[in-house]
């Protein structure tokens, strides 16, 4: 019995001894996943709040008192205008940022691969380096329910919590390094920082310190996300006649067929379709990125323009030529057999007053061709603006746009062309084959109108040098015109090696010629003809006056490049007031130094762009072209665009040494799509809503900008989420979306998806 009880009081202290060591087991499990939460919560949260928010300290002193990324657009005004030459249409304030503490709201994706192959239109996932990299895609979810919580109540940190009572934010001594060094923000005590955007290792902190760590959303993230889908617009690729080509203003097949008469070239100029297209066109099977600058002058992808035609009918002539998977351009043409860059100098062996790239800056190139021409006057610091229409041939101007070389498709017809008038310090036409010489010299006139007073006519085509009856005729006919003209016929020159002549001709500076003609043919514009309207302007057969008055624009030869970039056009006066609402010559250096400003401290360094990549920019709102100013030295092009609804500064631009055209946005541009490298859009998106519908734009931005190329934002916070908005839903990588204080920044990514669905444009079908 004492047996018995000894082996029941056994059992029975086994059990005690067994709930002892299962509630000690839970205690010390519990105990341990309360230290291992601690550790990987708390010092991690500790150490991602106080990075952040170091930076957040110290982009808030950045923007105390300087002229700042926003400072310019922050806030404007609408009854300021400028009171010039003309006047500018509206004017707006230059008020800057003080006193900000601390950001209302950002958020800064992860940076991806530079490189994304796709296969078949649809998108290649990139490979995870670590499991966090692995988790990133389940976790941006969480971030965008953060970011929706920031938006909507404004909350953020302070830079009061960031010091932590002088706690080490990272005990453990790790170092956070970013994905590319080009995002990396400069931290060294005296050193200048990049500005109001953070680092790569900042956007995975972000990620981190979410409140979520399980695999469901929350309801506030599913229903922002609903409300997104729901709003965002459903896209299908364009189905057209034109298929990866298409240019909706150039292809409207319906307007084309109406037109009673095509002797003039309208069928190549602008048809904009009724309603605005809000398709995305597809890409040409194969498309590949773009070769890179200057490699691109040379040779390009075949897959990325299909198009032999033009290499069979001028191949010989040493345009272009097919070579296995490249198209390839010898750096020669018809007119210099011997290469652009020996036809160059002819030019200016002929005549050393051009001096290309001092004297000689801003040049139109009209029948450009493939634009080699424009393309080697980039060695010489020469900017052309190469013209040529979608013709017979096929992609010239395409051609010329994946090279890297600046163009836009057009044609000298019925109307104006859409530049301001006395703003070319040069006109060229390699044998273009343009009837200068007919109905009373129409289209020399028109180029009289945007020739510079002293600018000169080089016209190197067959009747300068060819002796035969046709040519002669020609040559006779343009004698003749040009003396009406008051144009002085100062050089003719032939060149033995290329087997071509050049004429050289010169506009006047004065109105003493124009007065002294027996004859008033061609004759002069009535007073009430404004030379500098040109979007829609039928041609007139007219010519404009010189510029009486020394003060007026025209009147002066601008200064050298490179110092008439940053110079103030004489024109402009201390009683005028500018774009932003001050003086004209402080708003002209306020709107300098913000660009110098953002574009060294923020866009350089604080985006992550690769700039080597970037060739072909568009500045898709210029004011006084200090975006394309502060990008100079870089070995890019802008096109500066001004809309039809904005101030007219784009004289200015030309006055700097840059080139710009006129542009309505609610209609497509003329150009071919994936034309550009980057666009960048300054409070244009929320102005265009005032007057048309935004989804088309971006339909448009889509169409012209490149797969992987890049779009810079800046708009009021509305305006941004909107466009963030049609990002996502074209599968676009949204890099980085900032608001503060109602204004905002967008940094997003053209990806190589395409829907499968498609929509017939009528218009567009034969």
């Amino acid at each position: 019995m004492a047996g018995g009880s000894s082996s029941f009081g056994g059992r029975k202290s086994s059990d005690c001894c067994s709930k002892v060591n299962v509630v000690t087991s839970l205690g010390i499990s519990l105990v341990g996943i309360w230290m291992l939460m601690s550790l990987f919560s708390i010092p991690l949260v500790n150490s991602e709040i106080s990075s952040t928010l170091k930076v957040t300290e110290k982009l808030s002193e950045q923007y105390t008192g300087i002229s700042g990324d926003f400072t310019v657009n922050a806030k404007r005004e609408e009854d300021a205008t400028f009171q010039g030459e003309k006047g500018f249409r509206r004017g707006r304030s230059m008020e800057e940022f003080s006193d900000e503490k601390g950001l209302d709201s950002y958020q800064n994706e992860e940076r991806e691969g530079e490189n994304s192959n796709l296969s078949n239109g649809e998108e290649n996932q990139e490979d995870s380096g670590s499991s966090d990299e692995s988790q990133s895609s389940s976790e941006s979810s969480n971030l965008e329910s953060e970011e929706v919580d920031s938006r909507e109540t404004g909350s953020t940190s302070t830079s009061g919590e960031s010091d932590n009572g002088g706690e080490d934010s990272n005990p453990d001594g790790a170092e956070t390094t970013a994905e590319d060094e080009n995002i990396v923000l400069k931290s060294k005590k005296g050193e200048e920082e990049n500005e109001i955007f953070p680092a790569g290792d900042q956007s995975e902190i972000l990620k981190e310190t979410t409140t979520q760590n399980g695999p469901w959303s929350t309801q506030a993230a599913e229903s922002e996300k609903e409300n997104e889908s729901q709003d965002s617009p459903k896209w299908k690729a364009c189905k057209t006649d034109a298929g990866p080509d298409y240019i909706p203003c150039l292809d409207n097949v319906q307007a084309i067929r109406k037109l009673p008469s095509t002797s003039h070239y309208e069928h190549r100029e602008r048809h904009c379709p009724i309603e605005a297209s809000t398709c995305l066109v597809p890409l040409p099977s194969g498309y590949k990125q773009p070769i890179g600058w200057p490699r691109s002058r040379e040779q390009i992808w075949y897959s990325n323009v299909p198009h032999g035609k033009l290499a069979k009918v001028k191949g010989h002539q040493n345009w272009v030529k097919v070579t296995g998977e490249y198209l390839t351009f010898p750096g020669g043409g018809t007119q210099f057999k011997q290469g652009a860059l020996h036809y160059i100098d002819f030019l200016q062996k002929s005549l050393p007053q051009i001096s290309w790239g001092k004297q000689t800056r801003v040049i139109l190139d009209v029948g450009c061709g493939v634009a080699s021409f424009g393309g080697y006057l980039f060695e010489r610091d020469v900017l052309a603006m190469s013209l040529a229409p979608k013709d017979e041939h096929e992609a010239q101007v395409q051609f010329a746009l994946e090279r890297g070389i600046p163009a836009i498709s057009a044609v000298m017809g019925t109307k104006r062309l859409p530049f301001p008038s006395k703003v070319f310090d040069a006109v060229h036409c390699a044998r273009c084959r343009v009837p200068w010489h007919i109905e009373g010299g129409k289209l020399l006139l028109e180029l009289n109108r945007v020739l510079r007073p002293g600018g000169h006519f080089l016209w190197s085509a067959t009747p300068v040098y060819r002796k035969d009856e046709e040519s002669v005729g020609i040559w006779e006919a343009m004698s003749e015109l040009t003396k009406s003209m008051c144009w002085e016929l100062v050089e003719i020159n032939e060149d033995k090696l290329n087997e071509v002549g050049v004429a050289i001709f010169r506009k006047p500076t004065s109105n003493d010629c124009y007065q002294g003609r027996t004859q008033n043919d061609p004759p002069m514009c009535e007073e009430a003809d404004d030379p500098d309207a040109a979007w829609n302007i039928t041609l007139e057969a007219c010519m404009h006056k010189a510029p009486p008055d020394a003060s007026e624009r025209g009147s002066r030869w601008p200064s050298k490049w490179p110092l008439r970039s940053e110079k103030l056009p004489y024109w402009l006066t201390s009683s005028q007031v500018g774009v932003y609402g001050k003086a004209a010559p402080a708003d002209f250096a306020a709107d300098y130094d913000h660009w110098k400003h953002v574009v060294s401290k923020s866009y350089l360094n604080g985006l992550g762009i690769n700039w080597s990549s970037v060739r072909n920019v568009m500045d898709m709102k210029a004011v006084y072209g200090g975006f394309a100013a502060a990008l100079k030295d870089l070995k890019v092009w802008v096109m500066n665009v001004v809309p039809v609804d904005s101030p007219d500064t784009l004289p200015i631009i030309y006055e700097r040494g840059f080139f710009g055209i006129y542009h309505d946005w609610c209609e497509s541009f003329s150009t071919y799509p994936r034309s550009y490298d980057l666009l960048h859009a300054d409070h244009l998106f929320s102005d265009i809503k005032k007057r048309c519908k935004i989804v088309p734009v971006f339909a448009e931005v889509d169409r012209i900008l490149r797969p992987e190329g890049k779009l810079i934002v800046r708009d009021n916070a509305e305006t941004i989420l909107e466009i963030e908005n049609m990002a996502r839903s074209a599968k676009w990588k949204v890099k980085m979306s900032y608001s503060k204080d109602g204004e905002g920044l967008l940094f997003v990514q053209k990806s190589f998806w395409r829907p499968k669905q498609e929509q017939i444009i009528k218009s567009a079908i034969a």
